[in-house]
């Protein structure tokens, strides 16, 4: 039976959202394998070398909580998942939404809440909800340019993969738990792609959403 734990979170650290307090989540959880928004060139084996020889820890808040994690003496599979990056996507959404005082004012906020209430704010409704008020506002700014689909393909195409190589680890290895960890920004549309994922997927798996 494959039990994976969707966790959101951010890639660096910010008050409560911090390294050492990802690690306790994943020390209760106490995961098999990790499955982290990450591609093979986020941690590299000279990376891994230096923070056993030396206890350096990794510039990528998830990265460095699974170090924690390590540390302890776990035994755990590390799986990064994803093929694509967004960058460009973003560089360039950037350059359209970025200038706007309303929104610059909501990821403010945004980033106030997750500095004071940490990975409990993280994985809530009111972070969905979040997001998709400073969504609704960047489709505005796009006004039918067309930009805001052109982003969401990107998103797609970024996301997508991401499932699909959790899926196919599950096809070829067996586990009791794991967790999936993945930017906050993305939890909405990767909770919903879970949904579709249970019933097109032939895996024995069960998805838990981590609630704080």
């Amino acid at each position: 039976m494959h039990n994976i734990t969707f966790i959101s979170t951010v890639h660096e650290e910010t008050g409560q959202c911090n390294s050492e307090e990802l690690y306790k989540i994943i020390e209760k959880l106490s995961p098999e394998v990790i499955f982290l928004e990450a591609d093979d060139e986020t941690y590299l084996p000279y990376e891994h070398d230096t923070f056993s020889t030396y206890g350096v820890y990794h510039k990528k808040l998830e990265i460095a909580a699974i170090q924690k994690y390590d540390r302890s003496n776990a035994l755990f599979e590390y799986v990064p998942v994803c093929e694509n990056s967004i960058s460009d996507a973003l560089y360039r959404k950037h350059k359209i939404v970025g200038q706007n005082i309303e929104r610059q004012q909501l990821v403010d906020h945004f980033k106030s809440l997750a500095e004071k209430h940490g990975f409990k704010f993280l994985n809530s409704l009111e972070c969905v909800n979040f997001h998709e008020e400073i969504r609704v506002l960047e489709r505005q700014i796009f006004n039918g340019s067309g930009e805001d689909e052109i982003f969401k393909a990107a998103i797609d195409a970024y996301e997508n993969p991401m499932i699909r190589n959790i899926y196919s680890y599950c096809n070829n290895n067996h586990f009791n738990s794991a967790i999936f960890m993945c930017g906050a920004a993305h939890r909405k549309s990767i909770i919903e792609k879970i949904d579709r994922a249970k019933t097109e997927e032939q895996v024995d798996l069960t998805w838990t959403v981590f609630e704080g």
